[in-house]
This record gives structure tokens, sequence and C-alpha cells, in this order.
């Protein structure tokens, strides 16, 4: 490096005498010619490294722009659907209660309508019962008649004889005679 700077600071100690020649130190050329170099950069350079940065910096600025607008419109459509999801969740609560109620309504009708036919079932069943029974019984009454009136043809063919049966007639008519004549 000592070399470097040393070339650089004997630039002034050249004759400017109408010869020019090469200097074969590469550090020293090296560093005069980046220094030229940055000079031109930085002299032609800066309209466009600043038009570069501006565009830039206006991209950057749109995009941040159009960011907080989507993210506004994002925030907007985000309580739109918190509102909505709100009377959503409103009405799926006013259904759950109706349906509960409609469901215990419709509990209570199968209830009383269950109730209801289990009582006409026991009243047919009641009635029916009553009226087999009132059949039997009149079943148990005809038989019991019935057996009762062989029982007394039985008795009575074997008792009558023909002046039994005679005299029997014959009190029969004497009864039918004074009835005719009361009537008359």
């Amino acid at each position: 490096m000592k070399n470097g700077t040393d070339s650089f600071v004997s630039l002034g100690h050249w004759p400017s005498a109408g010869s020019f020649g090469f200097n074969t130190d590469i550090f020293s050329t090296n560093l005069i010619n980046l220094s030229v170099v940055l000079v031109v950069l930085i002299f032609f350079g800066k309209g466009v490294l600043s038009d570069l940065l501006d565009n830039r910096k206006q991209r950057i600025l749109n995009t941040i722009r159009n960011s907080e607008e989507l993210r506004g419109g994002a925030i907007e459509q985000l309580e739109k659907a918190r509102a909505r999801l709100r009377k959503v969740e409103m009405e799926a609560d006013r259904f759950r209660v109706n349906g509960y109620s409609e469901i215990e309504r419709e509990k209570l009708n199968l209830i009383n309508s269950t109730s209801k036919t289990l009582e006409q079932l026991e009243n047919y069943k009641n009635e029916t019962i009553q009226f087999e029974q009132q059949r039997a019984i009149n079943q148990v009454r005809q038989r019991v008649f019935q057996q009762a009136l062989r029982g007394a043809l039985g008795t009575l063919n074997s008792c009558l004889n023909n002046e039994l049966h005679l005299r029997t007639i014959s009190a029969n008519i004497g009864m039918l005679g004074s009835m005719k004549k009361i009537t008359d």
C-alpha cells in the first residue's frame, strides 16, 4: 500500500513537458482509474440514480398506499362478515329456541293425543267387556230358562195324566169365562 500512496503523492512531480508515457504501477493506476470512474459516476449518474431512487420510492409509497387501501377494504369486509355472522348466529339461536319450543309443543300434542287414544281404547275395552258380560249373562239366562222349561215340561209330562189334564183345561176355561163376563 505504501507504493500506491507514494505513487499518488508523486503525481504532482510528473514532468509536464510534453512527455506522455505509461505508468506500469498497477496499484497507483487502479486508484486513479477508480477515482475518475467514481467522479464520473457521481457527476453524471447522480441524476439517473436520483431518478431511480425517486421512482423506487414512489413505487414503494404506491404499494404502501395500495396495501393500506386493501387493508381498509379487508377490515371493512371483515366487519361486514362479523355483522353477518352475528346476525346468522342470532337467527340460529332463534331457530334453535323455536325448534325446541316446537319440539316441546309436538311432544305435548303427541302425549295428549296418545292419552286420548289410550282413554278411548280403555272405554272401548270396558264397553266390550260389559257387552260380553251381558251376552254371557243372557246366554246363561237362556240356558237356565231352557233347562227350567225342560224340567217343568218334564215334570208336567210326568205328573199330568188325562184326568188332571182335563181338570186344568176346565179350570182355565172357567177363568176365561169369568173374565169375559167382567169385560162385558
